[in-house]
């Protein structure tokens, strides 16, 4: 039995878990006043997790009789979504005690939403992946809603509730129709149904159609992003922050998982689903975001259009592809780290500033803040040398290579027209006269944040073979199992 559970595959999750019940309890004792120290301890936790898993990089066994799986692309994931929580938690220590929002519960949720999301990423049965993923979601219902005395907050939480019940139902619904016609939840069994060439039933391929639809809201992919800008924009920034990396990660990586592995052999089937919320989010994501006057509101279309083109990685169904992707979420979670370091640093006299207009002149006010937001928009752009170029070169070189070359002229097409407004954010900073200087000091969090992400899309630029030789490994662990 105890063969069966392999509690040392996985043995980050079980140590997150008791984590975040001792973190609750320590929180309940030392009420509020407590926070930080809980928050601090949560970041100290993620940090041992995430040692946990690099120490077993390139592993490949199963848990829980076979509904978790331990390999090197889970494991390369985990370690994006650790980090992305818990560089997101530092970036929050100052505001939530500033706006009045510490309170023990904020890092606890975190942790819990980040145990989902570790879950989901080694799921290896349509019933633990459901499971990870509520679990991530609840905690997120309710961060989303943290500030429950704002209106905007609030709100956030409520869109959030309504419609990730709505993608909950549609997911469950397309693994009953998996289950009822497969007659397994087993990604392990699906995968061998289909290898021996059994033909797939038009209501499996029904089910797959919901549960790529569940999934695809998890990702903010079109024409499932409707709460994306509002949850994006009311939500508290620290956690608008976190919804869009660590999240943005454990789903990437779930969404890959389910049809390359289960489903790999079906991808005709599944192919052209991908390749039309690819296009459609990339298109909107391009579009949509121009009009844009909150620089919240524009990174969420900036999400959904990163989004977009990692999906093509997906649609290519190859190692190759997948290769591209890890490439591509690497080199965002990255991006998007430093550029919400900078929109937390976006105060005027104590009060957050959220216009895209407040950051005119800012290489005049504050050069350092300006060169690394400078950094970041070329970087999003894909305007070479910066490594945001190599994360598009190697998702459009997939594509090629698969013969899908309407998406890599969509895709190339869609980034000249995005280029626009992350440039225009460069001119604004260095070419408009500045209004006023945002409030000085930024913190020594917030600067150290800063500095190693912008050096690290730098030095990325020119060392990226390790990262290549990191999702190579992964990737390919992906099609061996």
């Amino acid at each position: 039995m105890m063969s069966e559970l392999n509690i040392a595959a996985a043995l980050p999750e079980v140590f997150l878990a008791c984590a975040g019940m001792i973190l609750l309890m320590l929180g309940v004792f030392r009420g509020n006043s407590g926070t930080r120290l809980v928050l601090s301890l949560t970041v100290a936790c993620f940090t041992l997790a995430f040692i946990m898993i690099a120490v077993s990089m390139g592993r490949s066994e199963q848990a829980m009789g076979g509904l978790f799986i331990a390999d090197a692309f889970g494991d390369f994931m985990k370690l994006l979504v650790l980090a992305g929580s818990a560089v997101t938690l530092i970036m929050s220590m100052r505001y939530i005690e500033r706006e009045d929002m510490a309170r023990f519960e904020y890092p606890v949720l975190i942790l819990f939403a980040t145990l989902g999301m570790l879950l989901m990423i080694s799921a290896n049965d349509m019933l633990s992946l459901y499971l990870g993923l509520e679990l991530q979601s609840l905690s997120l219902y309710v961060v989303a809603a943290f500030r429950r005395d704002h209106l905007r907050s609030s709100e956030a939480g409520l869109k959030y509730f309504v419609l990730g019940a709505l993608s909950s139902g549609m997911l469950l619904y397309g693994i009953s129709m998996i289950y009822g016609f497969a007659g397994t939840t087993s990604f392990v069994a699906l995968a061998a149904q289909f290898e021996v060439g059994i033909s797939a039933p038009i209501g499996l391929i029904v089910g797959i159609v919901f549960l790529a639809a569940g999934l695809a809201f998890k990702i903010s992919a079109v024409p499932f992003h409707m709460w994306t800008p509002d949850v994006y924009e009311g939500a508290p920034t620290p956690v608008t922050a976190f919804f869009a990396t660590a999240p943005k990660m454990a789903a990437v990586a779930l969404i890959v998982r389910v049809m390359v592995g289960p489903f790999g052999d079906l991808v005709e089937q599944w192919q052209q689903i991908i390749w039309f919320i690819s296009i459609a989010s990339m298109v909107l994501g391009a579009l949509a975001a121009i009009s844009q006057t909150n620089i919240k509101r524009l990174m969420a279309y900036s999400s959904i259009g990163h989004i977009g083109y990692a999906l093509i990685g997906l649609a290519a169904g190859t190692e190759q592809g997948i290769n591209g992707i890890l490439v591509y979420m690497t080199i965002y979670i990255v991006m998007n780290l430093g550029t919400f370091a900078v929109i937390l640093c976006m105060r005027q006299k104590d009060t957050m500033m959220e216009r895209i207009d407040d950051l005119k002149g800012l290489s005049k006010t504050n050069p350092a803040m300006a060169l690394a937001l400078a950094i970041f928009m070329f970087s999003m752009a894909g305007i070479p040398p910066l490594v945001g170029f190599f994360g598009k070169f190697y998702i459009f070189l997939a594509a090629i290579q698969a013969g899908l070359y309407v998406l890599a002229v969509v895709g190339v097409l869609s980034s000249v027209i995005g280029a626009y407004y992350y440039l225009r954010i460069v001119k604004l900073m260095y070419f408009d006269d500045p209004i006023e200087a945002f409030d000085r000091p930024i913190g020594r969090e917030m600067g150290v944040i800063l500095a190693v992400t912008s050096l690290l899309i730098v030095l990325l630029t020119v060392g990226i073979a390790p990262l290549l030789d990191g999702t190579a490994m992964a990737a390919a662990s992906l099609f061996q199992g």
